[in-house]
């Protein structure tokens, strides 16, 4: 990884290109043939969107055209972004309802079956400000009854930096945000409604993701993007990251809340570079890249406390979707039958309660 980041000079940031000209990088660029497209597949990990303000839209149809890219995507988790498809009207609070709204919508016009037979946003994870305290009680109260059954997870984003990286963050968080006593106390109300919290952060934060893992040892806790490893020079440990990233995540073994998305690694910050291509990725200079931090993911939580996401369309900046479970499909050859079950599916499936 040191070698990898050691000429680069600038950080694009944690958004992704904007939709025309992330459509033409990707247009000249052959796709693979999916790898062992019989292998069942829960996507854990994608979102809807269309957000004016970068230039970005990732709708249905769009995502569509990405299914079929001949993997055997079964269902999807339809994950908050860019807080699109909010209310317009109505109190603060309330207005991210909407999302879900949008989200229920979408998963059921894939339940029609018109357009395929994958369950998209079989399982929605919506935006609730837990800082709210107990005030969050309402919000997500209207959640619930708006997503239809589909909702069962929260997402706050707590992404923090103090300098170059933090900059990029659109909708940034307070530094510390999960230890924040009214933080806490908001999400101390998940357990009740069911709710799980999905958290994207630094692994800079990993110490406060597991204090608050020990605090609330009854609620799932999933982290996201292997846990946002910091791998750009504007990082002044960047050269350390990646054993700094395994300490951080060796100590939340011990917390059996804990799950982690092992995925999110096509986004810039870790410091691959593939976003600054000629082309897309290919599956092999994937694997390359990623199968340390697999490794390191497996073997400490083991399948049952892992799943592959694809966090599209974010890591298309890297890679098409053939691609990317084709980098999974090979970094994973090794593991048992159950394993690759587990880590492609079922998982996802026990966390997100996805009835198969």
């Amino acid at each position: 990884m040191t070698m990898k980041n050691a000429g680069r000079t600038s950080f694009r940031g944690n958004q992704p290109k904007g939709t025309a000209q992330l459509d033409a990088w990707h247009a000249g660029s052959p796709s693979e043939a999916a790898l062992e497209p019989e292998l069942p597949i829960i996507d854990p990990h994608h979102h809807l969107y269309d957000s004016p303000a970068t230039g970005s839209r990732y709708l249905y149809p769009d995502l569509l055209a990405d299914l079929a890219c001949g993997h055997n995507i079964e269902a999807t988790v339809f994950v908050e972004a860019y807080h699109s498809m909010w209310r317009a009207r109505g109190e603060e609070a309330m207005r991210p309802v909407g999302e879900i709204e949008f989200a229920r919508g979408v998963g059921a016009m894939a339940d029609s079956g018109i357009y395929g037979s994958c369950r998209v946003a079989a399982s929605i994870v919506g935006f609730a400000d837990l800082a709210l305290g107990d005030r969050v009680v309402p919000v997500l109260e209207a959640m619930a009854e708006a997503g239809g059954g589909r909702l069962t997870g929260i997402r706050q984003q707590a992404a923090y930096d103090p300098g170059a990286i933090g900059a990029t963050i659109k909708h940034g968080a307070p530094q510390h945000l999960l230890l924040d006593p009214g933080f806490q106390k908001g999400f101390a109300q998940l357990a009740r409604f069911g709710l799980s919290f999905d958290g994207w952060l630094y692994h800079t934060q990993l110490d406060e993701w597991a204090q608050l893992a020990a605090r609330f040892p009854d609620t799932t806790m999933v982290l996201d993007h292997v846990g946002g490893v910091i791998g750009v020079p504007e990082y002044p440990g960047y050269r350390n990251a990646f054993h700094e990233w395994r300490t951080g995540i060796e100590a939340l073994v011990a917390y059996p809340n804990v799950h982690i998305k092992v995925g999110g690694m096509g986004m810039a910050v870790f410091g691959f570079g593939f976003e600054r291509g000629e082309r897309p990725a290919g599956s092999e200079a994937l694997v390359r890249a990623w199968k340390p931090y697999v490794d390191v993911c497996v073997d400490l939580f083991g399948p049952e406390r892992c799943m592959f996401e694809s966090n599209f369309p974010v890591d298309k900046q890297s890679c098409g979707y053939t691609e990317l479970w084709n980098a999974f499909k090979i970094a994973s050859a090794a593991f048992s039958p159950d394993e690759r079950r587990a880590l492609f599916h079922d998982t996802a499936a026990r966390v997100y309660r996805i009835a198969t």
